[in-house]
């Protein structure tokens, strides 16, 4: 299986209290396994307030809902051992 790695990094975000946020993160060969998406070193699951897909199987995205103060931080994208943050 080819090692799979980030073609193109996550970019820092700024948003407001209440607003929707994505992040996304493009890697090189599509259904990577092996995907991790963190907020402050906690993983996040796909469910109401975090929105994980991929899209042309290449690029992946995590979608904040509703963001708080609580969710300011660093966000870890990770596939094998390749991260992008931030």
């Amino acid at each position: 299986e080819p090692d799979v790695t980030i073609v193109s990094g996550l970019k820092d975000m700024v948003v407001f209290e209440g607003d929707d946020v994505t992040f996304r993160c493009q890697v090189s060969h599509a259904n990577a396994r092996d995907v991790e998406w963190k907020l402050q070193d906690v993983a996040l699951q796909n469910n109401e307030m975090n929105e994980i897909s991929v899209e042309k199987g290449k690029i992946h995205t995590l979608t904040l809902r509703k963001v708080t103060e609580q969710d300011i931080g660093t966000i870890t994208f990770r596939v094998g051992p390749h991260t992008s943050t931030a």
